[in-house]
């Protein structure tokens, strides 16, 4: 398998496991620290909140990427099937701006963190890292969101099996 065909396919899928595989890891050994050797690990449950805080936004680009997001399939069965094609890519291009909006918003605030250098309390790590979550995340989901318009505007006129099937 080449390494842009592993990207297409699984880039969103393999940092949500590692992802998930650390925050098992960091919150199991913490629970392990704190009812078994009666000591904390203070900086455990910070890096977990950031670990989480990553997880969900790669989450959302993930979701992206297997069209599995929050839509009212009722409602698009009220449009003439000829339409409907046109009515999923609108949405994709509503969620599209909805995207690059947060990126110019979350970009924004990542450069004032990046010039005032503020350090989390625990691990004293740059909070810039953890406001840039938002900003990969929607930037991996504008890709996957313009593969999926590329997809639907390509296809127009011919059915899918899952339109065949219904």
């Amino acid at each position: 398998m080449s390494i842009l065909k592993f990207l297409d396919d699984k880039l969103e899928m393999s940092i949500c496991v590692v992802l998930m595989s650390a925050l098992a890891l960091i919150l199991g050994t913490q629970v392990f620290m704190r009812y078994v050797m009666h000591a904390s690990l203070g900086w455990s449950e910070e890096l977990s909140r950031y670990i989480f805080v990553w997880l969900v936004f790669m989450g959302i680009s993930y979701g992206a990427r297997m069209m599995r997001h929050i839509k009212i399939d009722a409602g698009l069965y009220c449009f003439p099937k000829a339409l409907r094609p046109y009515v999923v890519i609108l949405g994709e291009l509503l969620f599209l701006a909805f995207a690059l909006t947060v990126i110019y918003l979350d970009w924004q605030l990542v450069k004032k963190q990046m010039m005032i250098g503020q350090l989390s309390p625990a691990m004293r790590i740059p909070m810039w890292l953890v406001y840039s979550a938002p900003l990969v995340g929607f930037s991996l989901t504008s890709i996957r969101l313009v593969q999926s318009i590329t997809y639907y505007i390509k296809n127009i006129g011919k059915e899918t099996q899952d339109e065949e099937q219904q």
